[in-house]
């Protein structure tokens, strides 16, 4: 009897190749390949088939990554994981959120069954989590947002990627990790200097140093939060991706 390599145990929507690098590089016998202008990733952790698709950045992208990557691989379980803004002042960079609730700022919300409690001491927070239209910069959005939609955190996917997990008939999860608190704004310059797929512009960061030389130690600093950030996601995910394939 032959293996469907196709198949994929669990399917992993990320916006970033930066924000799922650590778990993948844990992976045996990773691949990658390019289908439907999207970049496609996986290998076998632990025994356990996973794929991961680069979505870039926003709803309309994660929407469609998402449906390619459960007619590509189709995967038993969905998950979008990937870096968030905290919305909690007391949230530090590298801890872990798990949604209960997923809303957009439209007044759409999907919830969630999961069985796991916020244990801030150990790093995880389980909550709503707000699919915001597009990057919270500022520590004023950030208390904004949390106090209108109660939500924990903030990213840009999550939604996106739940609604079509539904409508397919896939278990779903969100697991994000936070990639920037509320101590201090970020530079103004990740607006135009991160591309929508998580590419640097050269010319926008040559531009930038130009205008306000310190935005190079501002961006240095952020590249720094969130190549940690990364780090830790992998460590959560090592722990789910097991419990989900138990007993397969």
């Amino acid at each position: 009897m032959s293996t469907d390599y196709s198949h994929a145990d669990i399917g992993i929507v990320a916006a970033l190749p930066m924000e799922l690098s650590a778990f993948l590089g844990r992976c045996e016998r990773p691949n990658r390949y390019k289908a439907g202008g999207l970049v496609f990733r996986g290998g076998r952790y632990d025994g356990i088939r996973v794929a991961v698709v680069e979505a870039g950045m926003g709803f309309v992208r994660a929407r469609k990554a998402t449906s390619a990557l459960i007619d590509g691989h189709s995967p038993d379980w969905v998950l979008s994981c990937g870096f968030s803004g905290a919305l909690l002042p007391e949230m530090q960079i590298g801890q872990i959120v798990m949604a209960n609730s997923i809303v957009d700022q439209h007044g759409q919300e999907l919830r969630q069954t999961l069985n796991a409690a916020s244990n801030p001491a150990g790093g995880l927070y389980v909550g709503r989590i707000l699919t915001a239209d597009e990057m919270i910069r500022t520590v004023d959005e950030k208390r904004e947002l949390a106090e209108k939609h109660g939500a924990i955190a903030v990213d840009l996917e999550s939604l996106a990627v739940a609604q079509i997990a539904r409508e397919r008939h896939k278990n779903f999860m969100a697991i994000r990790v936070i990639s920037d608190d509320m101590s201090a704004d970020l530079p103004p310059e990740v607006l135009s200097v991160v591309g929508s797929t998580g590419a640097i512009r050269f010319g926008a960061a040559l531009g930038s140093l130009v205008k306000r030389p310190e935005s190079a130690k501002e961006m240095w600093h952020l590249r720094g939060n969130a190549k940690a950030a990364a780090e830790s996601l992998a460590t959560f995910l090592d722990g789910v991706v097991h419990q989900l394939c138990t007993g397969r």
